[in-house]
């Protein structure tokens, strides 16, 4: 059975990807074709990265790198919750992708976003940037918009339909997820 991570992607005090978050895991609470875990990257305090070396010479000096390389390093797939923030995604999300790179070689990827536009142009951000720490990302995506899924534009109030739009993700997630955890074993 393969791990997968959901990752709350935004810092921001009062921020709404807490509540989107936690809502996706107990969508992916009642599957049984995977372990879902939420992860919260204001967890793990990461300043702007402040490695001395490239994350791609795998050499963290850092507690808090090395704490954020060993929770990333024990999934196989992850769905990121994405706020839209200016048309992209949040710098703390960037910046947390930023500082590991062999953590996300050859893993699925997974998004749920929210914003005015419903985080698409975020998506499309993350994708780029995944696709530079060698992930591959599913088609399917999750979005919600600020104007029809939150009351007030802070009270999370998804549709009963948005639960089949993560499920459809999820299936392509796990598929790929499983797919790319056989890679690893065979390149290893």
């Amino acid at each position: 059975m393969i791990k997968i991570a959901i990752i709350i992607g935004s810092t921001r005090p009062g921020r709404n990807g807490e509540a989107v978050g936690k809502w996706v895991h107990e969508v992916s609470k009642k599957r049984s074709n995977a372990e879902f875990e939420l992860v919260d990257i204001k967890d793990f305090n990461l300043p702007l990265l402040d490695e001395p070396m490239p994350p791609i010479m795998g050499q963290y000096s850092k507690p808090h790198t090395k704490a954020w390389a060993a929770k990333i390093g024990s999934f196989d797939a992850y769905v990121f919750v994405t706020p839209e923030y200016n048309h992209g995604t949040s710098g703390a999300l960037k910046n947390a992708i930023d500082f590991l790179f062999a953590e996300w070689n050859n893993k699925a990827a997974g998004f749920v976003s929210y914003g005015g536009a419903s985080g698409a142009r975020a998506v499309e951000q993350l994708r780029l940037n995944l696709a530079e720490v060698r992930m591959a990302t599913v088609r399917n995506q999750v979005l919600f918009s600020m104007y029809t899924d939150f009351e007030n534009f802070s009270v999370f109030k998804p549709d009963s339909h948005k639960e089949e739009s993560v499920n459809a993700m999820l299936d392509e997630l796990i598929a790929w997820g499983g797919a790319l955890k056989t890679l690893r074993k065979t390149s290893a």
